[in-house]
């Protein structure tokens, strides 16, 4: 490798993109292709990147595995932070078994590291852990160390583990520090200041507070009975029952839950469970099945009981219920949620984080179009959707996490 190669190379890796630039811009040679690609991703411009990158790749020659197999970890990059979550995870995983082949560690770690990101993001959140429990990041440089403890930090955010979450970013910040790159510094700093931001908020006896990550993590370890709005589930100590694949269900026990120690009517329960603007037989027979599901699926924490005008929840011991809900909720919370992390999605890529088809993707767009909220551009396949940071929240809990199962 020449000279000016190692001298843009090296500038690369301290984060001075423009000196990088200088050395190989009016070079066409395989390397500089490369270098230059990645330059021009560090410089926000995705679409030359990739063209510099797939150009590079091409003229390397098959005998040159290892430096194919870097051009491909470098527009899996690219990918995941253009959201173009739709492509072969394969590929990525080949380009991974040829470095860890030709025992180039650090490269082959940080391919691994952008599939646990890939994955954070598209809320498998074991798997994720399983990618990340498989890298030892004693030997890696301070940039390398910095992007693990940021994947770390990522998946106990969305775990709702602030503890974990504070000291993965301490030392992501400590390393990057070390590499000496300031914006990978600020990244990190953004990252902590959203630890504490409202994350959620507690409803309880008629109040309404906002609740940081780490005061959500505290009511999660705490004996209340909590009705958490934001995973559809109740839970009390080591009891956890899910009710997402059960709307109905989980609409009158957070109903309940937040008139607790109070009863709920029956025509509110209606009106807010079966959105019956009058109830009549039909709706108090259909109410009178679901509160008789709902009381066995619920009896291990708490007792429906019928009163004068509706439902009462009367808890075990006497324990406090709570509602858990999301910073701002509607139809399409979690996809402005994703939409808010200041980075340009296809409706593809929306549809295969939410797990939802691309007809109620499309119908959410549309609607959050309408009102402002998110905006568009480009055309086709091109089409990207991006929307404005939410002031003074952080929206993890508005993410979904899928289990292997789901």
């Amino acid at each position: 490798m020449d000279s000016l190669i190692t001298a843009a190379a090296r500038a690369l890796a301290q984060g001075d993109v423009l000196g990088a630039l200088k050395r190989v811009a009016l070079r066409n040679d395989a390397p500089a292709l490369a270098l230059r690609g990645i330059a021009m991703a560090r410089l926000g411009d995705f679409e030359r990147a990739k063209t510099l990158l797939q150009r590079a790749a091409r003229a390397f020659s098959p005998k040159e595995a290892v430096a194919r197999a870097r051009c491909a970890v470098a527009l899996a990059e690219i990918a995941l932070v253009s959201r173009d979550l739709g492509g072969s995870a394969k590929i990525l995983d080949t380009a991974r078994e040829v470095l860890e082949t030709h025992q180039d560690y650090l490269n082959a770690a940080h391919a691994r590291l952008l599939q646990v990101r890939r994955l954070v993001l598209i809320g498998e959140l074991d798997e994720a852990e399983r990618q990340l429990d498989r890298l030892d990041p004693s030997p890696f440089i301070p940039v390398s160390r910095a992007a693990y403890e940021l994947a770390a930090a990522g998946i106990a955010i969305r775990r709702v583990r602030a503890t974990l979450a504070e000291r993965a970013l301490a030392r992501a910040k400590n390393a990057a520090q070390a590499a000496g790159i300031s914006a990978l510094v600020a990244e990190i700093e953004a990252a902590a200041l959203g630890l504490k931001s409202p994350a959620a908020r507690l409803i309880s006896r008629g109040s309404d507070q906002p609740l940081a990550l780490a005061e959500v993590e505290n009511l999660l370890t705490s004996n209340l009975v909590i009705v958490d709005a934001c995973r559809h589930l109740v839970r009390h100590e080591n009891v956890v029952i899910p009710l997402a694949s059960r709307p109905v269900l989980f609409t009158l026990a957070r109903a309940l839950a937040e008139a607790w120690p109070g009863d709920v009517s029956r025509s509110a329960l209606i009106a807010r469970a079966f959105r019956g603007r009058q109830a009549d037989e039909s709706h108090r027979a259909r109410l009178r099945v679901e509160m008789g599901r709902l009381r066995r699926t619920l009896r291990s924490v708490a007792v429906i009981h019928a009163t004068q005008d509706g439902f009462a929840w009367v808890t075990r011991r006497n324990k406090r219920v709570v509602v858990l809900a999301q910073p701002f909720e509607g139809d399409n919370a979690a996809l402005l949620a994703l939409l808010s992390d200041g980075e340009s999605w296809s409706s593809s890529a929306l549809g295969l984080a939410l797990g939802a088809s691309q007809r109620t993707i499309q119908r959410g767009l549309d609607s959050l179009s309408e009102a402002g909220k998110v905006q568009s551009f480009g055309r086709g396949p091109a089409r990207r959707w991006t929307a404005p940071a939410l002031p003074g929240i952080t929206t993890t809990l508005l993410l979904p996490v899928f289990s292997p199962g789901d």
